[in-house]
């Protein structure tokens, strides 16, 4: 179960939510999609083209070329003393092939997408066919949204405790927008909401349905817009894989010119431990985003140098400080000595 918070206006939370659904398709999966703001078969239609082998490589050829043009601009600037310095890499990954990469200025052909088996669930259809319903004092929608969910995973052979004769496959599930008004629930809106606890009661029953069955998550929620924080510690405890993203759209950091080069900083809240009581942790916590032409890249968030006096010593500051605001995991800040810090 793969948790998203949303950004501020919802725009590259739902790339990344496109990104997942495209992959999905890619490598044959069944599709399940949900949401209460857009019908699922637009959402479909916006999924980026996938690069081709060939394709890909000419874009990473790009863009080193254009990082060896910057970096070389950077040393005509920087000090003699501090060229022999080991360079940063920008990118976790170091530009390993992983899965499949895509345009995001290019739409994914309507035959690719009609390759596989999907289903969809769109709210204002539901609540129109359908009487109202409420189980267990929890959210008419989300009630909804289980059941339809359970039915899919039970009739389409995605059920691992019950053995079945068709061909096995992954069933991927995508619900956009999850918590908002428009999902009829109210922890949006106020401290004290009348469905507190509807939100976390969906996600346990999801959490028990994603561990019998082959299938794997992903769920966007407007977290920013959700005042009782006791609630997100419930939904983060809920979720394996608990990711933050922070736009810079409309934020002083817009204008930094600290973080020129990226559009908004991602946050690790919360990694899967898989038969282990600690995650393991990456060698960096601070991460970055930006949308290019064709690719929405993840990399490292490093200081830049200084160039001009414009950089302040407070913007300083508050890059440093970046890294205090990512949520570690247990142990997480054990790397270097002896004892877990619990």
């Amino acid at each position: 179960l793969v948790f998203t918070e949303e950004d501020k206006y919802g725009l590259y939370s739902n790339l990344l939510f496109k990104y997942f659904l495209a992959e999905g398709i890619v490598c044959g999966h069944d599709l399940f999609v949900a949401s209460a703001k857009e019908h699922p078969d637009n959402i479909l239609k916006e999924l980026p083209a996938p690069l081709l082998d060939d394709t890909y490589e000419k874009e990473l050829g790009d863009e080193a070329a254009a990082l060896k043009s910057e970096d070389f601009q950077d040393s005509m600037k920087i000090a003699w003393r501090y060229q022999n310095l080991p360079k940063m890499e920008a990118s976790p990954t170091s530009y390993t092939k992983f899965g499949h990469y895509y345009d995001v200025s290019k739409k994914m052909s309507p035959e690719l997408i009609q390759s596989i088996n999907w289903h969809s669930f769109y709210l204002h259809e539901e609540l129109s066919s359908q009487p109202e319903m409420k189980t267990c004092n929890m959210n008419g929608a989300y009630a909804r949204l289980l059941q339809s969910l359970h039915r899919i995973i039970s009739q389409g052979g995605f059920d691992g405790s019950d053995p079945q004769k068709k061909q096995k496959n992954i069933l991927r599930i995508g619900i956009q927008g999850l918590g908002s008004l428009l999902w009829g629930d109210d922890i949006c809106c106020s401290d004290t909401p009348e469905d507190v606890h509807s939100l976390t009661k969906f996600l346990y029953v999801l959490r028990g349905l994603l561990r019998k069955s082959l299938s794997a998550c992903i769920i966007t929620v407007p977290a920013h817009l959700i005042q009782n924080k006791a609630i997100m510690e419930r939904v983060t405890n809920l979720s394996d894989m608990v990711v933050g993203l922070e736009s810079f759209i409309g934020s002083e950091r817009e204008t930094n010119p600290l973080y020129k080069d990226y559009h908004g900083l991602v946050h690790v809240h919360q990694i899967p431990r898989l038969n282990s009581l600690i995650c393991d942790v990456s060698d960096t916590k601070d991460l970055a985003f930006r949308l290019k032409r064709k690719l929405f890249t993840i990399e490292r968030l490093h200081l830049p140098p200084d160039l001009s006096d414009t950089v302040s010593r407070a913007s300083k500051q508050d890059l440093a400080g970046s890294a205090k605001l990512l949520s570690s995991g247990c142990g997480a800040m054990a790397i270097g000595k002896k004892h877990l810090d619990f």
